[in-house]
């Protein structure tokens, strides 16, 4: 195996970051050359992948503006985006936002990994848990922002359900994939 470097490229010393422009929840930033978005109304983002005790993975469907179609996702959410005083961690995050979105609580909760959303043009990282031990405790559908569908999905039968989705036009989101290989591993 080649070795790599860690050594991180210094960008000159009259690069300053310079924003521009800010909504609600995103800052656009150019910095170095680079312009890149970063997410001003939470502190992390977390991931959720589940399995039911009957083998069902927990999945989401849900319209997304800035694609212009629904997309299957796991389950996730923003940390500490809801205004409140007290810090939430990225645990106690995950938990809500999977009640919150699929109607589950779990009682064991598992961090995989964490990883940037997309390094070319964002500065989010997300952190991806695994969800065991499952109770159903609602419908699920997200908060009242939010209109989302749960898909309950058998694992025996996603990559067919997958390829429909698509056929039928949605999007899936590539974390979901991930998400399935790391179901089949743990």
């Amino acid at each position: 195996m080649g070795e790599f470097s860690l050594k991180r490229k210094s960008l000159n010393a009259e690069d300053k970051s310079q924003v521009l422009f800010e909504g609600n929840y995103l800052r656009l930033i150019r910095h170095g050359g680079w312009e890149f978005s970063h997410r001003i109304n939470c502190t992390g983002i977390v991931v959720i992948i589940a399995m039911t005790q009957n083998s069902n993975v927990l999945l989401i469907k849900q319209y997304r503006p800035p694609v212009g179609r629904y997309c299957i996702e796991f389950p996730a959410g923003l940390v500490n985006d809801q205004g409140n005083a007290q810090r939430e961690s990225l645990s106690a995050a995950a938990k809500r936002e999977l009640l919150e979105e699929t109607g589950y609580r779990a009682k064991k909760l598992t961090k995989i990994l964490e990883g940037p959303v997309s390094p070319g043009s964002s500065r989010d990282v997300m952190t991806l848990f695994r969800a065991e031990e499952l109770v159903k405790v609602h419908n699920g559908g997200g908060d009242q922002t939010e209109n989302i569908e749960v898909c309950e999905v058998s694992v025996e039968k996603i990559d067919r359900w997958l390829k429909k989705c698509e056929r039928q036009g949605c999007l899936v989101d590539p974390k979901v994939y991930a998400g399935l290989y790391f179901l089949e591993r743990c």
